[in-house]
């Protein structure tokens, strides 16, 4: 399973660190996708991560901004999020799917999912 914490209040221009802890599988053996559903809108990538994390991947609306990373020694992923906009307002989740040779874009590919954990960006 995955576990996302993290989100909270924060004013325009601020930041946040999302963590998801995994357990229960070989988490080195798993890309990881950072999702968000902003109210009234569809859920969208923001980050991909390959299960290395050697190679990452940016939505543009955050490029610049978010930075995702890993640590497989603590089966945790992070999002840094800095310069925090009230468009990034959302039910930040994350995502582990089982593909070792880079990251993973299809929804449908990812086995687990976290709980979700939300972000407010006040004006």
């Amino acid at each position: 399973q995955l576990q996302a914490s993290g989100g909270g209040l924060v004013q325009t221009g601020g930041s946040l660190r999302l963590s998801c802890a995994a357990s229960g599988f070989n988490f080195d053996d798993y890309a990881i996708g950072w999702f968000r559903q902003g109210p009234g809108k569809e859920r969208e990538g923001v980050s991909y991560l390959s299960s290395s994390g050697d190679t990452t991947l940016y939505a543009d609306s955050v490029k610049g901004r978010f930075t995702a990373s890993r640590d497989n020694a603590k089966n945790t992923v992070y999002l840094q999020m800095n310069s925090l906009k009230p468009e990034d307002t959302a039910v930040y989740y994350c995502a582990a799917a089982p593909f070792r040779f880079g990251v993973v874009i299809a929804t449908d590919e990812y086995d687990y999912w976290g709980q979700g954990t939300e972000v407010t960006v006040s004006s």
